[in-house]
């Protein structure tokens, strides 16, 4: 993923109000939020001193030493500061790696004809077409990995690879690709995490009844990932069903910017409008069918595959950890709200079968519901659960109106941003990321408390640069900012395992540089460079050596 995991209510410039459309004019002072406040700030925590009394000699020194206020990064000296069972390792996903868009006996995805039919849409007007071409290059890639010292490697598999239809007939030559990747990964000693759906669905089940808007994509799901459990399960014992059904809901059905491009199309002007949708529902039927197809995967697994293959199956969910813009009553319920319409959403359903009591109360009808064996299938069928963090911002409470909100992403009543006062509450890297390493330690007591401490995997963690194409290459590795994210997250990951968290494994956002979604190729998070204008040449940045640094150590 790597991209856009919050979302500030649109300004003027990018959301166009027109009333005869339905936007009630209740809704058209949220949609221009500044955050401003006459609240004095709070009073910065004191810092405490420890006596210190040194005696040589029978002569005493009495010295005070400042306290530090948060856990150094440097606490985490490497692999070594972890459990001997603990794995790490970088991830990748299918569309924005492979390339080879038409080779192979695949046929197109819904991103290969959103990219194609609304290049407006993504910056510089790209396409995964080629992407970094690791379809041709996955041994050279493998072996950087092997010299790092990954232990471990995140990758999804295209579903119109092995089912260029999205089911019936299977594709030979997608099965030999993904088996060649997957023995040569175990040849050097890498343990693939295997993602089944990183939004690609297959353009066919698209074009035959609407996607992930349709349940009865829930069975062909289900039949995809049985074809996988029988290739690749003797091999594969690590199984992830989804990628952030957040991320692909909101920003695919709400707002329109991934694929399928979907939105109500009088509600946002050009470049940003859409052919067909409705903002206010469909998040919801599409995230319903995430759930079930989920469940339906999982419960094939288990019942059919997981005592002879002795693998795991989980998924993925993303989740912006929020802090409130000022201590007040009104911005903490903010908070647990925008927490529980983005982690909630999905992680109540898995966790007691149903959805948040929040989402409920305020979505009413326009929320699906599940049955009795429904409920039964979701609850509890996760092994574990890859969780994706990437930031933290601020949430506030913005005042409910009798008209109905008209998008998906306003529902909460919560609105975010990224700075107080004007004091950002971390660095910002990119065009989104507020660099907050103590975010994820709360992201992951979160969650221990909240669903009883389910087994974690950081399935996705890193930061991004703008892609600069006049700088020297030279210049572009040499990225410090990745090596301070890196190495205070994973400290702050080592502290909410030291206070409960059962956290497992740790795979780096990403690898490479790649297809950022509708970013193009004008943000970059990889380890190692992409030389887009070389033949896709790949060049090791001052993270990959401190990475490798790391893990071996």
């Amino acid at each position: 993923m790597a991209q856009l995991l919050s979302f500030s209510l649109p300004t003027k410039a990018n959301v166009t109000h027109k009333p005869s459309a339905g936007l009630s004019k209740e809704w058209l002072p949220s949609l221009d939020v500044k955050v401003t406040t006459k609240i004095p700030a709070l009073n910065k925590r004191r810092t405490a001193g420890i006596s210190v009394v040194c005696s040589l000699g029978g002569n005493e020194t009495t010295t005070t030493v400042k306290e530090p206020e948060a856990v150094p990064a440097g606490v985490v000296l490497g692999r070594s500061s972890f459990p001997p069972t603990f794995a790490f390792g970088a991830a990748s996903s299918a569309y924005q790696i492979e390339g080879a868009w038409n080779e192979g006996g695949r046929k197109p995805s819904i991103w290969d004809t959103f990219t194609h039919n609304e290049p407006h849409k993504i910056k510089g007007g790209e396409n995964g077409d080629v992407a970094i071409d690791s379809y041709h290059k996955y041994e050279e890639d493998i072996q950087r990995m092997k010299e790092m010292g990954v232990d471990s490697y995140r990758f999804s598999i295209s579903w119109s690879r092995i089912l260029p239809d999205g089911t019936g007939r299977v594709n030979p030559e997608g099965i030999n690709y993904y088996n060649k990747l997957i023995n040569t990964l175990r040849e050097n000693g890498i343990t693939p995490y295997v993602t089944l759906f990183h939004w690609d669905v297959p353009q066919a089940l698209e074009d035959k009844y609407g996607g992930f808007l349709n349940s009865k994509i829930t069975d062909d799901f289900a039949n995809y990932a049985k074809v996988c459990f029988m290739e690749f399960g003797d091999r594969v014992k690590h199984w992830i069903t989804l990628n952030e059904p957040w991320t692909f809901s909101i920003l695919g059905y709400c707002l329109g910017r991934h694929a399928p491009g979907r939105c109500t199309p009088e509600y946002f002007s050009y470049p940003e409008t859409c052919p067909v949708g409705n903002s206010s529902t469909e998040s919801y039927t599409v995230s319903h069918n995430l759930i079930l197809a989920h469940a339906k995967a999982a419960k094939l697994y288990k019942d059919h595959f997981q005592a002879l293959q002795r693998g795991e199956v989980g998924v993925t969910l993303s989740c912006t950890w929020y802090k409130p813009l000022y201590e007040t009553p009104q911005d903490r319920d903010a908070v647990q709200r925008s927490l529980e319409f983005m982690l909630g959403w999905y992680m109540d359903p898995l966790f007691t079968g149903d959805y948040p009591y929040s989402m409920k109360a305020i979505l009413k009808e326009k929320l699906p519901s599940f049955t009795e064996d429904e409920a039964n299938m979701i609850k509890g069928s996760y092994d574990f659960i890859g969780m994706n963090y990437y930031s933290t911002r601020y949430a506030f409470a913005f005042p409910y109106s009798s008209a109905p909100p008209p998008l998906a992403i306003f529902d909460s009543h919560a609105n975010t941003t990224g700075e107080k006062d004007g004091i950002p509450i971390g660095n910002l890297n990119g065009s989104w990321l507020y660099v907050y390493p103590d975010g994820v330690r709360e992201l992951l007591l979160y969650i221990k408390d909240r669903y009883n401490n389910p087994m974690i995997y950081i399935t996705e963690n890193g930061t991004v640069e703008i892609n600069k194409p006049d700088t020297p290459i030279e210049e572009a590795l040499r990225d410090k900012h990745r090596v301070d994210y890196l190495s205070s997250h994973l400290a702050q990951i080592r502290q909410a395992m030291r206070d409960g968290a059962d956290v497992k494994a740790y795979f780096q956002w990403s690898l490479t540089d790649n297809f950022e979604w509708h970013e193009g190729y004008g943000e970059r998070f990889g380890l190692y460079y992409i030389d887009y204008n070389d033949s896709l040449k790949r060049y090791p940045k001052s993270s990959t050596n401190y990475y490798t640094e790391f893990l071996h150590t």
